[in-house]
């Protein structure tokens, strides 16, 4: 890919910088989720929608905060004042850390409705979370064309990392 094409959508292609820009946004959001996944567990052992609730806010505080954040970087970043268009296009990109919160928020939800039990819905959010970030190592290992042991490690990482901030959060916040 050239320079040019470098931040461009070519028809329903998306470009490796515009991907990997919201591959971060997916790999963040599924990790603020995990941590209010695991401290709304904590907290409401018994309401799947109070933690999918609070997993839906806390996502879309953190995205709001990213576009705010980004559009005043590209603003000091151009020297002039950000466009519409530039800011729509940073809150689509930042999107990926509200849509990374939808697996896991579709099996509280479930057990908020009464198809699975409670305890079994957190669970399942908290091992589809995992399993999103493993997918999301794996993404990172094929874009890259990595050997089995590379993707192995990329995956671990990827896993270990969110185990580790969110036992970090559980950590300090209890």
């Amino acid at each position: 890919m050239d320079a040019v094409g470098a931040g461009r959508r070519t028809g329903s292609r998306v470009s490796r910088a515009e991907f990997g820009l919201r591959l971060g946004g997916f790999i963040y959001g599924t990790i603020v989720a995990l941590s209010v996944i695991v401290a709304g567990g904590r907290g409401y052992p018994h309401s799947p929608v109070r933690i999918a609730v609070l997993v839906a806010v806390t996502c879309t505080v953190f995205w709001i905060a990213h576009v705010y954040a980004h559009a005043l970087g590209h603003t000091v970043a151009h020297g002039e004042r950000i466009s519409l268009g530039e800011l729509k296009t940073i809150a689509r990109r930042e999107a990926s850390i509200i849509e990374a919160a939808v697996p896991p928020m579709v099996a509280l939800l479930l057990g908020a409705v009464g198809l699975v039990r409670e305890s079994v819905a957190i669970w399942a959010a908290f091992v589809l979370g995992l399993a999103v970030l493993g997918t999301e190592g794996l993404i990172v290992a094929r874009v890259e064309r990595l050997g089995w042991f590379a993707t192995t490690l990329v995956v671990a990482a990827n896993l270990a990392l969110g185990l580790f901030l969110v036992a970090l959060k559980i950590f300090v916040g209890h």
